[in-house]
């Protein structure tokens, strides 16, 4: 306790003369008065990792918004082009990237009939699928044979080479035309196979050469390619640009049918077959999956699908759920525990058994899309309803709402303008977790193989990823980039889930780091 001493020592300036005269008031606010939502907004903005988060979801979104509709092109929307299945499996190229090995190669050990088959196919188009050599011609330990064998590094763009088409005459001018107006070769010499013993070589479009029974090329004494281009035939008055080397004698169609049904078969190459077809070069961000479908569009799309899937499911449940929450934490008693005995019911009732219950019986008669959306809904707001009872029993008896009672307000202003928006940052933030939860159940039943809702025009997350479950090995990129789309969608909506949260939580509001 101070001494009166002590008070004697104060200096004079620190003194101020009480006003005696005229009324006090109160100094008028020079700031704002904040708002529930900006002082909320306020604390997520400093939630570092949420606000990354945010803008993670952001770019995702618009990825998935964007990206059908102005990133889409001929290849893309030909859903039920049949030359797809030639650009099947194409490894992810960018040329940005090509340094670091993303440019649609791969490694790969080939025998020695192998390696000469698809340089044979650099020897006829110019394009080399081989684009380098590691190892050249050496002997496998243990395999008991003399094969020699190759370590090559195979572009995956042109490995495919040739194949066989049947054209319309019309077709077959298009595309003579376009060689012309392009200086690019499309179709290609047709090959004598009768000279073929073999029945399957015979349907082979990369064999143009002399070879063996077992497919192993005839190289003359130089080591080059012998042809066995036709020569005589009626290829249908071909005027188009020739190869290398075609002093006009060869020929580039087979003609079949009658005047007024005429076909064209050709070989022609499906790199510049792509080119004619749809307009650029065949390059793919992502690849391609087992389809031939670009998955860089087709995931995309996919992801359209369960963002928006998701979205409609957590606003229904959230609707459901507070109100069905709000009237079991606010009347309590036995309307209380009725209401609570038919959500345990449900809420036991396994998932799996709900969704596979529903494709069988409602499936066929809605569609696969809606009787998956009645599964997730169906149990989907008891947790929801868990929540805002919770809330509503802590809230209900706080002074502030009896003073309210008092006044005269009623239960419906009670319920949801006095006790529910104390409830409601945990409902948003529930709501924000349970997306990436239907998008994770959703992949969990595709995979699993119990709902399928994948076809040409349409696809989710999850499908892709059972899609690619069976190539995983082989062609990992098919599952690759859906799996980092999702983990990375799942980490970011828990983060942001975590942020709004503290935001919105009424007892935060005001206080400072």
């Amino acid at each position: 306790m101070r001494k009166e001493a002590d008070y004697a020592n104060i200096p004079k300036e620190k003194f101020e003369f009480y006003q005696r005269e005229g009324d006090i008031h109160d100094k008028k606010l020079e700031t704002k008065p904040v708002g529930y939502f900006r002082d909320a907004m306020r604390r997520f903005a400093r939630n570092k990792s949420s606000v990354i988060a945010a803008v993670i979801i952001f770019f995702l979104i618009l990825y998935a918004l964007l990206v059908p509709v102005f990133g889409a092109n001929d290849y893309t929307r030909a859903a039920t082009d049949t030359t797809y299945l030639q650009y099947a499996r194409l490894l992810p190229k960018w040329d940005l990237f090509a340094w670091a090995g993303w440019d649609g190669c791969s490694d790969a050990t080939l025998s020695e009939a192998d390696y000469l088959a698809r340089t044979a196919i650099g020897v006829e188009t110019g394009m080399n699928p081989v684009v380098e050599v590691y190892r050249a011609g050496y002997e496998k330990a243990g395999t008991g044979s003399n094969s020699l064998y190759y370590d090559v590094r195979l572009d995956s763009y042109v490995k495919n080479g040739m194949i066989y088409l049947t054209l319309t005459p019309a077709e077959y001018e298009a595309i003579q035309d376009w060689q012309l107006e392009h200086d690019i070769q499309v179709i290609y010499p047709a090959v004598d196979t009768k000279k073929f013993r073999i029945e399957s070589q015979r349907s082979d479009a990369n064999l143009w050469y002399e070879c063996s029974p077992k497919g192993v090329p005839k190289l003359d004494k130089e080591g080059n390619f012998k042809p066995l281009y036709k020569t005589t035939g009626n290829d249908g008055d071909y005027y188009s640009r020739r190869i290398e080397g075609d002093d006009g004698s060869y020929k580039y169609a087979t003609v079949a049918g009658t005047s007024t049904a005429t076909s064209y078969r050709v070989r022609v190459f499906t790199y510049t077959y792509f080119q004619f077809r749809y307009g650029f070069e065949p390059s793919f961000v992502f690849g391609t999956n087992a389809y031939g479908q670009d998955i860089f569009t087709r995931l995309a799309s996919g992801a359209r699908f369960s963002l928006v899937f998701a979205l409609c499911i957590s606003a229904i449940n959230m609707v459901i759920g507070a109100f069905y929450g709000a009237i079991e934490g606010y009347y309590g008693g036995a309307t209380d525990i009725t209401m609570e005995r038919i959500s345990d019911i449900l809420y036991n009732v396994p998932f799996v058994v709900v969704v596979t219950l529903f494709k069988l019986h409602l499936a066929n008669k809605v569609g696969a899309v809606p009787s998956l959306l009645f599964a997730f809904v169906m149990t989907g707001w008891i947790g929801m309803a868990s929540t805002t009872r919770m809330q509503f029993y802590r809230y209900k008896n706080q002074e502030y709402i009896l003073s309210a009672r008092t006044l005269g307000a009623g239960n419906f202003r009670l319920m949801f303008k006095h006790i529910f928006p104390n409830a409601l940052g945990t409902l948003i933030t529930s709501a924000v977790l349970m997306i990436p939860g239907v998008i994770a159940s959703e992949s969990n039943m595709t995979y699993l193989g119990i709902v399928n809702l994948d076809s040409s025009t349409r696809t989710s997350i999850g499908s892709m990823l059972s899609a690619g479950r069976a190539m995983i090995s082989s062609f990992p990129h098919i599952i690759l980039f859906p799996a980092l789309f999702i983990s990375l969608l799942m980490i970011s909506f828990n983060l942001f889930g975590n942020g709004l949260r503290d935001a919105f939580n009424p007892s935060l509001r005001g206080t400072e780091d």
